[in-house]
């Protein structure tokens, strides 16, 4: 009895425990333990070698068009026109095609096209050049001042005597509204002056000279205050040789066919040098070309030196809009009747501003009432000077 009570506390109850405890299956649960871990392993591997492991797919057929084969790329006379819109390169003989898949561009060279009779031009009057078609005279003679220039037949009851005036409206083709109403508003007898930048020149044109205009083609020269007022590209200059300043007129001589004869844009230094604007009178005499002065410079040498060439000229008698407004353009109107029944004949000049066009085409719904004839700007020459 002593004993036990001496003993510690705790121990006996710890022996007792232990007695009570089951003993665990050890080998059993070592081996699912080692099963586990051997599928686990299987398991991993499966999911490494299969890229797409554990994501959710969906299996569809596509189906692949068929590759492209390149065409052969040809030069027909009369190609038909490309899905993408072609853009004219600078030398006027090339044009880029866009693909407008890929986006790269390829020039392709082509030759111009033969006039066709229904344009009404005549093909004797047009020499080929890498620059495009150049105006000249035809074996039989026959100049492009004369053939181009608008047939003039005078009105009914109206009187031979009668003081003629003539209207000539420049910078067209640049704005394509602009260009649209001159050549829809103003009557036949109106005379229109095209500038080389524009592009498709020889459709507008060919739709003027339908309507029964009259087509000049404007020459950018050298002003006083070049290069600060630059009247574009290829401007003949006096800095130039006679070989460079040629080479720039025959590049706007080629932007389209149809026209009578040249006008200066701008060019009051230019036209007041001998030395520079002689030759280009030359050329353009030799081209059966007649010549029009637009009368902005008092120093110019146009007339003198056409005149002494044989070449019909005419020189501008009035500036309609020098100050483009309705009132002021009205009052250039007026003034251009006075010098009409002064001279007999008087040319105005005028810009292609819609105010310009709209007092114009008014003006001369009622001239003849007042007792004038409106003729193109090559009667006017006729009536000044027999043609050379």
């Amino acid at each position: 009895m002593t004993d036990d009570l001496n003993a510690p506390l705790g121990v006996d109850s710890q022996q007792e425990t232990k007695r009570r405890l089951p003993a665990l299956p050890l080998l059993p649960i070592a081996a699912g333990v080692v099963g586990a871990l051997i599928l686990g392993i299987a398991g991993a591997i499966a999911f490494i070698h299969n890229p797409l492991g554990g994501e959710p797919r969906v299996v569809t057929a596509i189906a692949m068009p068929p590759p492209r084969t390149a065409e052969p790329v040809t030069q027909p006379a009369a190609p038909a026109a490309p899905a993408t819109a072609p853009t004219e390169a600078p030398d006027g003989n090339t044009i880029n095609i866009i693909d407008g898949m890929s986006g790269t561009a390829r020039a392709v060279r082509v030759a111009p096209a033969a006039p066709e009779a229904s344009s009404g031009l005549d093909p004797r009057l047009g020499e080929r050049t890498p620059l495009g078609v150049l105006p000249r005279v035809a074996s039989d003679g026959s100049k492009p001042r004369e053939v181009y220039a608008r047939t003039f037949r005078l009105p009914a009851g109206a009187d031979a005597n009668a003081p003629r005036i003539a209207i000539l409206i420049g910078g067209l083709g640049i704005s394509q509204q602009s260009t649209g109403e001159a050549i829809s508003k103003l009557p036949g007898a109106v005379s229109l002056a095209f500038a080389p930048y524009a592009s498709d020149l020889e459709r507008i044109v060919a739709r003027a000279r339908a309507e029964g205009h009259e087509a000049f083609l404007q020459i950018p020269m050298e002003p006083m205050d070049y290069p600060e007022n630059d009247p574009g590209p290829k401007t003949l200059l006096t800095t130039l040789s006679v070989e460079r300043n040629t080479e720039r007129l025959h590049w706007s001589m080629a932007r389209f066919q149809g026209y009578a004869g040249l006008v200066n844009y701008m060019g009051a230094k230019f036209t007041a040098s001998e030395s520079a604007v002689a030759p280009i009178l030359r050329e353009a005499n030799r081209r059966g070309l007649m010549m029009v002065d637009d009368g902005t410079s008092a120093r110019s040498l146009i007339p003198q030196i056409a005149t002494g060439l044989q070449q019909p000229v005419v020189r501008g008698d009035v500036h309609l809009d020098r100050v483009p407004t309705p009132t002021e353009v009205d009052a250039q109107l007026t003034r251009l009747e006075a010098r009409a029944r002064e001279r007999g004949f008087a040319l105005g000049v005028g810009s292609a501003l819609p105010v310009t066009i709209d007092r114009v085409a008014r003006w001369a719904r009622t001239l003849e009432n007042r007792g004038f004839v409106l003729v193109p700007v090559s009667n006017g020459v006729a009536r000044r000077q027999p043609s050379g």
